[in-house]
């Protein structure tokens, strides 16, 4: 169980917590409605939100390769998570160039700059 008040903390702090925690977390309204990115209340009817904690697997729906001057290409991407949300990410361990839409893919946490938990994906397996 997590060790933070869900009632004192921001949204983007407790989704934060749950990512150093391994966990790719995600609000929903009381009907089921997936919505991310985290909010105070859910869009358009302002009823509260409550977290789920993602699987992690999904699928690529959109990607763009980022060629930076004297680096290494790397992708930027969208991904279909499987319990109805679409997130901004990025899919590391195979060359930028070969993430295509479909590609089935899994959460990697790894770490920012500064030490942060970021979720990122792997190529993952066919469903």
């Amino acid at each position: 169980m997590s060790t933070f008040n869900l009632n004192h903390e921001s949204p983007l702090g407790i989704f934060q917590q749950f990512c150093e925690e391994g966990k790719l977390a995600y609000q929903v309204t009381p009907s089921g409605q997936a919505v991310f990115y985290p909010r105070i209340v859910a869009p358009k009817t302002g009823e509260s939100l409550s977290w789920q904690i993602s699987k992690g697997l999904g699928q690529v729906y959109s990607s763009t390769v980022i060629y930076p001057k004297g680096q290494a290409p790397y992708n930027v991407a969208l991904i279909d998570l499987d319990e109805g949300f679409r997130m901004m990410s990025r899919v590391e361990d195979l060359p930028a160039e070969q993430v295509s839409i479909g590609m089935r893919v899994k959460l990697k946490m790894t770490k920012d700059k500064e030490g942060r938990a970021l979720p990122v994906f792997v190529q993952g397996e066919d469903k």
